[in-house]
């Protein structure tokens, strides 16, 4: 069976290939696009069909649309009701319902070969619940999906067995764990939709001195469901303009509302345990991405294994929705390899594409080396090898390389992504090197979902990594999978005696992650970028080659 998956409704377009049950390729529009996602007025930050990433994905399966069976859309507009009826402000949910139910002739359209009468809608958290259960590498697990919203709740629990999902509670809305920290992004003067981590950041700078208070809006309830709703921020800290400082109080009430969804999101879990039982849960949707939350789920919750899939939100519904009418009509869904699921190019392809820009290159006989050499002399190194990261982390494919060493390089990396200074970066470090340096999250850690705690006698040895509360989100590098990634960790330790190096996203300020190579050569480019290492070869700032 032959299935496309395609999300296109809230934020987060994308498009996954799943044939006979296995994932060949995902992508999310905004790579190809260039618009990143979130960042774009209403009603254009939705409804944007992800037809040049769906397109890709046929090619590079080497396929038309013709030859495709089935479209599974993450989204049911026959379960959906007017956003007045869920107690939703949301002036433009008629033409998002409208768009839903027109979405087979849009897709027909935009892939000619297909036909409306092809698609599948598959209601959204089931789609969320098949890309974390169905991709991960447990069997018949737990699930639990938390966010803003879908068709009419913002919740399901449930467990799979034989790739049959059993759910277990839904939340109804307007109660949503989602929007409320959608709301707290925007009322502290960040962009909702999209600087949610952000507000997490902040938080570890805060004391939780409201929690209390704030239980009594934003809580689970003993029948697996929550309270989540008209929390009266403004009680706590004053609404926060973009261009104004923050405040004490602005930081308290971020760590309150994340120390409350942390209560809420254990309890919930622990629900779930004592209702479907199992030692393996997986997490989806956005609330998923919350790494506080996964760390405390992981250590303090019943469950012995916890998994959140690299696109956690709702790009992944798309490779979700796929999974989950593949496994319908009777294919047996293997876990994702990997979160490599985009384009990727060969050595001869980048550099005829170094050589259309006319650009200064050498190629060394060690890459791995000379990044590190490069980063041990606290240069930094844009990371452009195999194909690209589905999801919102930069993995090792699509990043910008840092020292670890040097506390100024968190200002340094946040500056040319444009980020606020107190934004954590992640911490890459080979697997078997992991647990002597970060405790608390699960070890090993491919996605960095989780913060981790940094062993004490680390901690000054790193700052560049390590937050405000002493975590840092660690992922873990498998030298297998990662073969080029492991060595440059490797070669770094050997000149400078650590074992972990400063990863963030390959992008600049209000771009999406660097996907082909212009897309890298123009972010080389216009930042402060000491070398880009694009597949075997090396481009350096201001140097020339004969």
């Amino acid at each position: 069976m032959r299935v496309l998956g395609i999300n296109a409704l809230f934020h987060d377009p994308a498009a996954a290939l799943v044939i006979d049950g296995e994932t060949v390729a995902a992508a999310e529009e905004e790579r190809f696009s260039r618009r990143e996602h979130g960042k774009r007025p209403v009603p254009f930050a939705a409804w944007e069909l992800p037809g040049q990433s769906a397109a890709w994905c046929l090619r590079h399966a080497g396929l038309t649309p013709g030859d495709i069976d089935l479209v599974a859309y993450s989204y049911d507009p026959a379960l959906a009701e007017p956003s007045w009826r869920l107690g939703l402000d949301d002036p433009w949910d008629h033409l998002r319902q409208r768009y839903a139910r027109e979405a087979p002739a849009f897709i027909a359209e935009a892939l000619p070969g297909l036909g409306p009468e092809q698609v599948r809608f598959v209601p959204h958290h089931i789609a969320h619940a098949a890309s974390a259960a169905l991709a991960g590498p447990h069997d018949d697990p737990a699930v639990l999906v938390c966010d803003g919203r879908g068709e009419s709740t913002s919740h399901l629990a449930g467990r799979y067995r034989g790739q049959q999902l059993h759910s277990l509670h839904t939340q109804p809305l307007p109660d949503s764990l989602g929007l409320v920290y959608e709301d707290l992004t925007e009322h502290l003067g960040f962009l909702r939709g999209s600087d949610e981590d952000t507000v997490l950041a902040l938080a570890a700078h805060g004391k939780p001195r409201f929690r209390e208070d704030l239980w009594h809006f934003l809580h689970a309830r003993e029948d697996g469901g929550f309270t989540a709703r008209d929390v009266p921020f403004e009680a706590y800290a004053p609404r926060r303009q973009p261009a104004e400082p923050w405040t004490q109080d602005h930081a308290d009430l971020a760590a309150s509302v994340q120390a409350c969804l942390e209560d809420a999101l254990l309890d919930l879990t622990r629900w779930l345990h004592a209702s479907a039982g199992g030692t393996a849960l997986a997490l989806a949707g956005g609330v998923a991405l919350n790494c506080g939350a996964n760390s405390r789920i992981a250590a303090e919750g019943p469950y012995e294994h916890v998994w959140v899939q690299p696109a956690a939100g709702d790009a992944g519904t798309a490779l979700g929705a796929a999974m989950h009418v593949a496994a319908g009509a009777g294919d047996e869904i293997r876990p994702v390899p990997g979160a490599d699921l985009g384009r990727g190019w060969s050595d001869d392809e980048l550099e005829a594409w170094l050589r259309r820009a006319a650009v200064p290159y050498e190629k060394p006989a060690d890459i791995a080396g000379t990044v590190a050499e490069e980063l041990a002399d606290n240069g930094v190194v844009a990371w452009f090898q195999g194909r690209s990261e589905y999801g919102p982390r930069a993995l090792g494919h699509r990043s910008l390389l840092a020292h670890p060493g040097h506390a100024a390089n968190l200002d340094r990396l946040n500056s040319i992504q444009g980020r606020e200074e107190f934004h954590p970066l992640a911490a890459m470090v080979t697997a078997d090197r992991a647990a002597e340096i970060f405790g608390y999250g699960p070890l090993p850690s491919p996605y960095p979902h989780f913060a981790h705690e940094v062993a004490p006698e680390w901690r000054d040895r790193m700052p560049a990594v390590v937050h405000e509360d002493g975590t840092a989100r660690a992922q873990t590098v498998d030298a297998e999978a990662a073969p080029e990634v492991a060595r440059v960790l490797a070669a770094f330790e050997e000149r400078t005696g650590l074992p972990v190096v400063v990863n963030t996203g390959l992008n600049t300020a209000g771009r999406p992650l660097a996907d082909d190579p212009r897309d890298a050569l123009e972010c080389f480019g216009s930042a402060p970028v000491d070398l880009l290492a694009l597949g075997a070869f090396a481009v350096r700032r201001g140097r020339v080659y004969a």
